[in-house]
């Protein structure tokens, strides 16, 4: 049985796995995307915007997080998905205010930070301005973006692309309300100037100190808020001149802070996140042994290419794993026949369920439960 953790940050909600010992099977560490796409599923899943995995590091870092949206591709970062693992790693393990975890991901090391009034402070690291980095076929404007403007559905649209370790494309309207945000927002997430796809953000000034946003998202079509989409908009509105390096961003589901302090250094989102439930996942709705699948390179990114990032570790601070990696080194013939690490994982995983009654994993899943609950409940009671 799967124990499973659910939390949201301003409405964008995630499935969370804990795997930090390394104790998740392959075919959930590599999941097979119709699997992820059935437990994203509102009806006949859990339900969310993605699935995030909790993992061992790999170069060297506290932790890494892999997070999947809910069509099952794999994204290279989520600024709501690392408050909400943020909070779920505090709730697990009892962290008090001041707790930072580096957490590799696929656009680098990101810090986040356990604030005193509860909130999660993230250090997203660099914004990426190079076409090439973000990626998209926009060329560089005056202002330092890559900017340009299309003709849409018959609607002339100005265009601003930041990377924050995945792609957005900002567009200033004058009225939220009124543009016909399914068709364009749709269109621009596939639109050819994104060899990637991109996250999508529609921008109103409220003024130099409030920024408004409905969000696109890449993989999920509307969604409720995007930690890195109101980062990169904010980066887009300082450049374009619309807004301060410091403001707030309002998205359907709440207002994020979001600063960028100094223009060569990292942008800095503060907000909250949530516990929603605690669960079990029911056996018929776990992956069989074997499901679990490859999943398809990004598109634009070679496989293996590295994220191009200053938050990377360095060889030198953080030396590579030299680990078997199944998925990958084994996925024509097992590399390691003598000692396959697949075989051994399933082996644990038969064992543990052949040795161990309904009952007993039923208590176990209560027990580590009603620990996170606890550590809860005494976190709200602090002063």
């Amino acid at each position: 049985m799967l124990q499973f953790s659910k939390y949201q940050g301003l409405g964008n909600d995630f499935v969370l796995l804990e795997g930090r010992a390394g104790q998740l099977p392959l075919n959930i560490t590599e999941p097979d995307p119709h699997w992820v796409r059935q437990l994203c599923d509102r009806r006949f899943g859990i339900g969310g915007d993605g699935l995030i995995l909790a993992l061992p590091p790999q170069h060297g870092e506290e932790l890494r997080m892999r997070i999947f949206n809910a069509d099952g591709s794999e994204a290279e970062m989520c600024g709501n998905g690392i408050r909400c693992l943020a909070r779920f790693l505090a709730d697990s393990d009892g962290d008090q205010p001041g707790r930072t975890w580096r957490t590799e991901t696929m656009a680098g090391v990101i810090v986040p930070e356990l604030c005193e009034d509860g909130q999660i402070r993230v250090d997203m690291g660099q914004p990426f301005l190079d076409p090439g980095a973000i990626p998209t076929t926009l060329t560089t404007g005056p202002s330092g973006l890559p900017q340009g403007e299309i003709d849409l559905q018959g609607s002339s649209l100005q265009l601003a692309a930041v990377g924050m370790g995945n792609p957005h494309v900002v567009v200033p309207v004058q009225d939220l309300q009124t543009i016909p945000f399914d068709a364009w927002g749709s269109a621009l997430e596939v639109h050819p100037l994104f060899p990637a796809k991109t996250n999508v953000h529609f921008l109103e000034v409220i003024d130099q100190h409030t920024l408004e946003i409905r969000v696109w998202e890449r993989g999920a079509g509307p969604t409720l808020a995007c930690g890195t989409g109101a980062c990169a908009t904010l980066v887009a509105a300082t450049l374009l001149g619309l807004s301060n390096s410091k403001a707030t961003v309002k998205l359907p589901g709440g207002p994020l802070e979001i600063s960028w302090p100094d223009p060569q250094g990292s942008v800095f989102m503060t907000g909250p996140a949530v516990a929603v439930f605690d669960g079990v996942l029911n056996p018929e709705l776990l992956p069989q042994p074997g499901q679990g699948s490859q999943q398809q390179p990004i598109p634009g990114k070679a496989v293996g290419q590295p994220t191009p990032s200053s938050r990377d570790a360095s060889p030198a601070s953080a030396p590579v794993s030299t680990s078997l990696d199944c998925a990958n080194d084994c996925k024509d013939s097992c590399q390691q026949p003598d000692h396959c690490l697949r075989e051994e994982a399933q082996a644990r995983v038969q064992q543990f369920l052949s040795s161990t009654s309904l009952d007993a994993m039923i208590n176990l899943a209560g027990d580590s439960l009603e620990e996170r609950t606890l550590s809860r409940l005494n976190r709200d009671d602090r002063p």
